[in-house]
């Protein structure tokens, strides 16, 4: 029990999260909501659905205070083992930005690679002929597909 005292258990590997407490919190948020949307369907409204059952709104209200404090307490847990795995990946999620960035690059050269023999081909048609379209076409290509790959390279190399 390193760096915890006897009296106060809170610290993040003592939170119990137990799967029936989890289940009978979902269970017990999903009734309310089905209450709550059949007496919006059906037209009551929550004044009238309170004078012909006070009781049962008492112990629905308590109910529903408990599981707020359950779900307030399994979202503070959630939250501690986020920020947690948030920490030890950061490293990896900047140097797997660049990577990703770099990759991104290469897939948007290829196109470059397969439209530029097109555009050597049919270069002598570039004003007029027979072959006009596709050579405007290979080379509107090739011009966003390159913008797309070096400017991939250019981010990936300004990361730190």
């Amino acid at each position: 029990m390193q760096g915890c005292s006897p009296q106060v258990r809170r610290c993040y590997h003592h939170i119990e999260v137990k799967p029936q407490s989890i289940g009978r919190m979902l269970g017990i948020g999903l009734r309310i909501a089905g209450r709550a949307a059949g007496q919006v369907i059906m037209g009551e409204t929550a004044q009238g659905a309170g004078a012909t059952q006070p009781a049962a709104n008492a112990a629905s209200t308590a109910r529903t205070e408990r599981v707020a404090g359950r779900a307030h307490a399994a979202g503070q847990a959630t939250r501690g083992v986020a920020r947690g795995l948030g920490g030890f990946f950061k490293p990896f999620r900047s140097v797997g930005g660049k990577i990703w960035l770099e990759v991104t690059g290469v897939f948007f050269l290829l196109p470059v690679l397969v439209f530029a023999p097109v555009l050597w081909r049919t270069r002598a048609n570039w004003q007029q002929g027979p072959d006009h379209r596709t050579f405007l076409s290979a080379a509107v290509i090739i011009a966003v597909f390159l913008y797309l790959g070096v400017s991939s390279f250019w981010r990936a190399a300004r990361r730190r």
